[in-house]
């Protein structure tokens, strides 16, 4: 009853025209920069904020231009998703119809209903799925992989795993480093140890449903999942101006692209493992 007032008080109204209600409680407090130099982002909720603020200023921006548009084939879009921390499955999650009954409906209307335009449109599509990823914990190192440890202030990371729990693959990898190589912002790889579990996130959902290119990255934090979380500032700024350079470029650099010109990615790590010392 208590709580019913409250909300009432807030709404102006009686607690009996209240038929039912979802609350959240949330951190109301601003974000603060912080660091010696000021280089860190101190805010609840950048597991995910994060990322569609940087999606979202980049698809703005990449449109600024009134001829932007003009000779660009594909469509670009941003997609932020409901329910990520508990699964996904919802009407309103990434495993829901939604993804899938918009892009549908948005090709058969540019095909003027030309059989087979949806398939096609998913084939050639790419998708890009922002998650925050995990940083070096200074006081955890031995969590990560000496060569696949995750800094502050060193672009977004690229996320690896065998078991599918990212949609990562070669391609889609290359793509990736690729649009970062030619707006200047570097990429850092990220594979989880193969005697620690791994998290997930969106990108493996939304490619078993729609069967597009997907690759999996995120801006380093500290702190995920608590009130207050902790990431770079200069990484927020490359984030952006690697989903802008995505806007802007992808569709060219799907188009013309030449394998061989690629440079080799800096990838770190080898494929030699020391010997397990029993005896077969």
């Amino acid at each position: 009853a208590a709580l019913l007032e409250l909300i009432a008080n807030e709404l102006g109204c009686s607690p009996t025209d209240i038929v039912d209600f979802e609350l959240n409680l949330c951190d109301v407090q601003q974000g603060v920069l912080g660091g010696a130099k000021e280089e860190f982002v101190f805010v609840g909720r950048l597991d995910n904020l994060a990322s569609c603020y940087t999606a979202l200023e980049a698809l703005l921006d990449s449109t600024n231009d009134a001829d932007a548009l003009k000779s660009e084939p594909a469509v670009r879009a941003v997609a932020m998703f409901d329910h990520e921390e508990v699964g996904s499955d919802s009407a309103q999650g990434a495993g829901g119809p939604v993804m899938r009954d918009t892009i549908s409906r948005v090709a058969r209307v540019l095909a003027q209903g030309e059989e087979g335009a949806v398939e096609r449109t998913l084939r050639q599509s790419f998708l890009i799925s922002a998650d925050m990823a995990h940083a070096l914990h200074p006081n955890y190192t031995d969590k990560h992989d000496s060569l696949h440890a995750p800094a502050f202030q060193g672009g977004l990371v690229l996320k690896h795993n065998s078991n599918q729990r990212y949609a990562t693959n070669a391609i889609s990898a290359a793509l990736f480093r690729e649009i970062g190589r030619r707006v200047g912002v570097p990429v850092q790889e990220f594979c989880v140890r193969n005697d620690m579990p791994c998290g997930s996130t969106i990108g493996p959902i939304l490619a078993h449903h729609l069967g597009c290119r997907t690759v999996d990255v995120g801006m380093p934090q500290l702190s995920m999942h608590s009130i207050r979380e902790m990431c770079g500032v200069d990484d927020v700024v490359m984030a952006y101006k690697h989903f802008k350079g995505f806007f802007e470029s992808f569709s060219e650099l799907d188009a013309n692209l030449d394998v061989d010109s690629l440079p080799p990615p800096d990838i770190k790590g080898t494929i030699r493992e020391p010997a397990c010392e029993h005896v077969h």
